[in-house]
């Protein structure tokens, strides 16, 4: 879920499903329903009016899901804290299980992150 990104940690969650990362190997695959899925990555800042949103998309994933936070603006907010339509970091919102920060990360930084949850 993209939620107030710049599209660079999309395109890198994108380069992780291709042949050279292959996350597939993990276990992971892009699904296009919340309804189907284990696991939810978000990027992007947590803006007031994707505020509802989020909870909602959460809310209508099966329990229990894991939830990863992509790129430094969802993890902290980044550069975007100080706006006026920021409300928080994802982890205010939503649990959250893992963060991987960049700007935007690497494939390899989320294959780490990935990795680290599926030994847990």
């Amino acid at each position: 879920m993209s939620v107030g990104s710049c599209n660079n940690c999309d395109i890198e969650i994108l380069d992780c499903l291709t042949p050279k990362f292959d996350i597939e190997r993990f276990g992971m695959k892009l699904v296009g329903s919340i309804r189907h899925a284990d696991v939810l990555l978000v990027t992007g800042i947590v803006t007031r009016k994707l505020l509802p949103r989020i909870k909602e998309v959460y809310d209508q994933a099966p329990k229990p899901i894991v939830v990863i936070a992509i790129g430094t603006c969802a993890c902290t907010g980044g550069m975007f804290k100080d706006c006026y339509t920021f409300k928080g970091p994802l982890d205010q919102v939503i649990p959250v299980n893992a963060y991987v920060p960049g700007c935007p990360p690497k494939p390899e930084a989320m294959l780490a992150g990935v990795v680290k949850l599926l030994n847990k």
